[in-house]
């Protein structure tokens, strides 16, 4: 069985980075997963992409853009090295997405199976899986449903994932905080190396 490492933290935490850096110091095959959809017309987020897919071909990863089948990839590529996901938001956001297009609505209770969905499926795998999602409960509460609801669903994911990974690292002002585990030993020396 493999390990699961969860990076969580507030927008421009330095998580995503970290989670980068960290996966690195893991052998491979590496697998990147990317839940942000990619919109026509957004020529902002088009370029970002495009630098973050150079960032990684130095590492070595192969990048896999899905917006919501996660548990099906773990399935699917259980043979990877290390498999970084970034990010459990968006991925929620898109699961919302794409209820509200059937006519449907994401409960905390769907939200809870589909994290578990998530889950077995990692368990299958014998590598590293490192999480990526935001800490979005911390300021104030959102001013309509939509944003309150997407809120509670990342706080019961996360709460569910955290409980399950093995590491949970939350990220402030680009400094890791180990608030659960710590890295496989021998982990910090390469993760240090890496610049983590």
């Amino acid at each position: 069985m493999g390990r699961t490492i969860l990076v969580s933290g507030g927008g421009r935490s330095g998580k995503s980075s970290y989670a980068l850096r960290l996966a690195e110091s893991f052998p491979g095959p590496r697998l990147f997963v990317a839940t942000c959809p990619v919109l026509d017309g957004d020529g902002e987020m088009l370029a970002r992409i495009a630098r973050h897919k150079v960032e990684r071909q130095k590492g070595g990863w192969e990048t896999l853009e899905e917006t919501v089948r996660l548990p099906e990839i773990f399935r699917e590529r259980r043979d990877r090295g290390v498999i970084l996901v970034d990010c459990l938001t968006l991925w929620i956001n898109n699961l919302m997405y794409e209820a509200e297009r059937a006519g449907r609505e994401v409960t905390e209770s769907d939200m809870a199976d589909r994290c578990r969905e998530l889950l077995d499926a990692i368990t299958g795998c014998s590598g590293t899986t490192v999480l990526v999602t935001n800490e979005v409960g911390l300021g104030i509460i959102p001013a309509n449903a939509a944003a309150r609801r997407f809120r509670d669903l990342a706080g019961r994911c996360n709460q569910i994932v955290a409980a399950a990974a093995d590491c949970v690292i939350f990220m402030i002002c680009g400094i890791p905080l180990f608030v659960k585990g710590s890295l496989p030993s021998g982990r910090d020396d390469a993760a240090a190396a890496a610049g983590v």
